[in-house]
């Protein structure tokens, strides 16, 4: 590890969440981006485009193959991981033997094998490794935390967690590399991660057995000609019967799309805009599990990937009492002939068009319901993307006041990641197996 006051760092995978990191790296004093690592020099292209428009230099591409060599030759600090889901383990292991501070995009990983392999390397190593999950940085999710820590409802008995993608962000896992479960591990690794995760923290209890039922049952070819929502194509561009089908993706209807993705499929033929009723999909897009924790506490979880809105619902029985938050990121969809908007409104970088409200009441035993204040933002996911930025790496203008994000709640580690994946792995097996699966079997230790 280098020793000069500028932090050089190696962003890996460089696709379209990969430009948090990217500019909030350049924006920042102290870190310098100074490598580049993806299958695709059309993306890492598009990155420098990024970090020279911020007023920083270009940094040095590097193909994966190369990623031992870049660390050592570009005399790398820190390792920002945002590759797909199931290569983060072929990039975290080797960094932490460099002695790099890593950080991954959640899940930090898709299965338990490599999960073992990543924990065993800190064991062996002495490094830890960040877990970039920025849900816990939304102030919404924090109030939550702080009334359930101040006892504002007892002993937390149970929770019933519901969330809900609509028909365009949630179809959208359904177009891209998620599909395949042995790349993505399924929503149940993917996207619950980040909602197991939240559980975890706000009861700050560990997750001992999983039982689900999830199936396949609105996207795919078979549903979508048995629902008749099916079109005869492949991928969106190009394709006359995907002209007026409401689940195509338009990629050239987007600057960053277009250079991101389709001016890079000669690179390495990965297509952004596959048919969302057409195969392989080997992930599910309806799910219902039953959580148990250490101390005792339940959780009910549901996730839908094709709701008419967007949000969550998750509530907290406890023994003096009751707390429900409710947020609507989108009320609707209206019924565009093909999905137009940025990658950025599918995934929750920017506000929704059609928006709602949160609302988040506690309901003591014998008392009136309290409306409890809040401050809602529904871009950079909640408002959590700018302060877990602060967190990890300081303040992008540092006269301004610290934000008090990392002090309220260190940022997760390699045991919260593990912790997060190991109710999505014993929820995938349940699915698999019909029976009751404790997450130890799973992840040891």
């Amino acid at each position: 590890m280098s020793r000069n006051p500028v932090l050089r760092a190696a962003v890996v995978g460089t696709g379209h969440r990969a430009q948090l990191f990217t500019r909030g790296l350049a924006e920042r004093p102290g870190h310098l981006v100074a490598a580049l690592c993806d299958p695709s020099p059309t993306r890492m292209a598009f990155h420098n485009r990024l970090l020279t428009e911020a007023g920083a230099p270009a940094a040095t591409p590097w193909e994966p193959d190369r990623f031992t060599d870049l660390l050592a030759e570009e005399g790398i600090d820190e390792v920002v991981v945002t590759t797909v889901d199931a290569e983060h383990d072929r990039y975290i292991v080797p960094a932490l033997k460099a002695g790099c501070r890593v950080v991954t995009e959640k899940p930090m990983t898709v299965d338990a094998e490599r999960c073992a392999r990543i924990l065993d390397t800190v064991r062996e190593t002495g490094n830890s490794l960040t877990v970039a999950f920025n849900y816990r940085f939304n102030p919404v999710h924090e109030k939550v935390r702080a009334l359930l820590a101040d006892g504002a409802i007892g002993e937390v008995l149970s929770v019933h967690f519901e969330w809900l993608l609509d028909v365009r962000h949630g179809a959208d896992y359904f177009r891209r590399w998620h599909r395949e479960k042995r790349n993505s591990g399924g929503l149940m690794v993917h996207k619950a991660s980040h909602h197991f995760d939240l559980v975890n923290w706000w009861l700050a209890d560990e997750p001992r057995e999983a039982f689900g039922y999830g199936r396949l049952g609105f996207y795919g070819r078979e549903a979508g000609e048995r629902h008749g929502l099916r079109r005869e194509y492949d991928r969106a561009h190009g394709a006359d019967r995907a002209a007026d089908d409401p689940f195509a993706l338009d990629l050239t209807a987007n600057d960053t799309l277009r250079a991101l993705y389709l001016d890079a499929e000669h690179d390495d033929g990965y297509l952004r805009d596959r048919n969302v009723f057409d195969g392989p999909i080997t992930i599910e897009d309806d799910m219902s599990v039953l959580v148990r924790y250490a101390r005792g506490a339940t959780m009910t979880y549901h996730l839908t990937a094709y709701s008419p809105w967007e949000g969550y619902r998750v509530m907290f029985n406890g023994s003096a009492g009751r707390l429900e938050l409710e947020v609507e990121e989108s009320r609707w969809q209206p019924p565009l002939t093909r999905v137009t908007s940025t990658a950025g409104a599918l995934h929750g970088d920017t506000a929704a068009e059609h928006a709602g409200g949160a609302r988040l009441t506690l309901r003591p035993l014998w008392q009136p319901p309290v409306d409890v204040p809040l401050a809602v933002a529904h871009e950079a996911h909640g408002g959590g993307d700018p302060r877990m930025l602060d967190a990890l790496f300081g303040p992008a203008d540092p006269t301004r006041p610290a934000d008090t994000a990392a002090a309220t709640h260190p940022t997760a580690t390699e045991r919260d990641g593990a912790l997060a994946l190991a109710v999505g792995l014993a929820a995938n097996r349940s699915f698999e197996t019909g029976r009751p699966v404790r997450t130890g079997e799973l992840v040891a230790g």
